[in-house]
């Protein structure tokens, strides 16, 4: 079956979710033209994802798709945030922050039985997953939705779990791709590939359509996945300076700047491998610390230094979210974006 069929969709393109940077209106944009527009719902209480489920809907019904981050939280380590702290304090002096009244606690959540009982009442057409899947049993309640399941692989390895547990189709995310990594079987980056390396394998290994997603920034790319035996892509970066995302003016600058050129994995500013451009505090701490509580603990003590240093302009202590391949971002309608990148798929 093909991908358009398996979601209901004319284009096998998928805007990937960006908690941070979009609301529903980039989904919404991106699914009106016959795309998958995607809502990410890792930074979002039951409230707030109603709120925006709800606009959402009111302004298009075209499919789209949810997406919630599924990690086991953590318990805070006191001691281990004192450590954090400490390796920020310098920071915190520099802005004129008292580090005793920075707060603590996640900056994402997991899907839950809370977030689940949204789905029996907006019923949307695929709900997709970051960091593996759910318990067995919030799954089954996916499922009872009607709503197709789609998750990210890292390795070959995980793509066979992920089919093993009845994964609709699975999404090859490449080292390349910009935020968090979406490995769940294995933390050792050097097992993860490239897109163009892992898709051919991956799409060997497994019987379900796989979607290609890192790097992929326009319709060259777009067609060299789809000759590379990927049933569809995903694609997040090109989408950042669009109209309708919520990009910030400090992360928008550096799209457009040659610091985009260098991007990184780093767990600085949530506890979790992600790609980002390369900016101050990733050069001074290096982008891999051990210092960084677990993910996604190490959040709340970047916040303060992000916002004070925005305010300035400055996006020395930003998540600079990027894949490898910014070429693609445009200041333009998201509707147009997809239009240019469905000509890959032109014969």
């Amino acid at each position: 079956m093909s991908l358009q069929a398996l979601l209901g969709i004319e284009l096998p393109l998928i805007q990937a979710p960006m908690a941070g940077a979009q609301d529903h209106r980039l989904a919404v944009a991106v699914s009106q033209v016959g795309a998958l527009g995607s809502l990410p719902g890792a930074m979002l209480d039951a409230a707030g994802l109603r709120r925006e489920l709800t606009a959402l809907t009111e302004k298009t019904a075209k499919p789209y798709n949810l997406n919630f981050f599924c990690h086991t939280p953590p318990p805070i380590d006191a001691e281990r945030e004192v450590v954090w702290r400490q390796a920020l304090a310098s920071y915190y002096a520099e802005l004129g922050i008292d580090s005793a009244s920075v707060a603590t606690g996640p900056g994402r959540q997991p899907f839950s039985a809370e977030l689940a009982e949204l789905l029996d009442e907006f019923r949307p057409a695929v709900v997709s997953f970051h960091f593996g899947l759910p318990s067995a049993e919030l799954l089954a309640r996916v499922r009872a939705c009607g709503a197709k399941i789609l998750s990210s692989a890292t390795t070959v390895e995980e793509a066979l779990w992920l089919e093993a547990q009845g994964t609709d189709a699975i999404i090859a995310q490449g080292l390349e791709a910009g935020g968090h990594r979406g490995h769940f079987l294995d933390t050792d980056l050097s097992r993860q590939l490239g897109t163009f390396a892992l898709l051919p394998q991956m799409v060997r290994a497994v019987r379900v359509p796989v979607i290609a997603a890192g790097g992929i920034a326009d319709a060259a790319g777009v067609r060299a996945a789809m000759a590379l035996g990927a049933a569809g892509v995903q694609i997040g970066t090109a989408y950042l300076c669009c109209d309708e995302a919520t990009t910030s003016a400090v992360h928008r600058a550096a799209l457009h700047s040659p610091a985009a050129q260098h991007t990184a994995l780093t767990n600085l500013f949530s506890g979790r491998p992600a790609r980002g451009i390369v900016n101050r505090l990733m050069r001074e701490l290096g982008p891999l610390s051990s210092l960084s509580p677990e993910f996604p603990l190490a959040t709340a003590a970047i916040a303060p230094l992000r916002s004070a240093a925005e305010s300035q302009g400055s996006g020395d202590f930003s998540p600079l979210w990027a894949g490898q391949n910014a070429s693609g971002c445009k200041a333009i309608g998201a509707r147009e974006l997809t239009r240019e990148l469905a000509q890959g798929f032109a014969p």
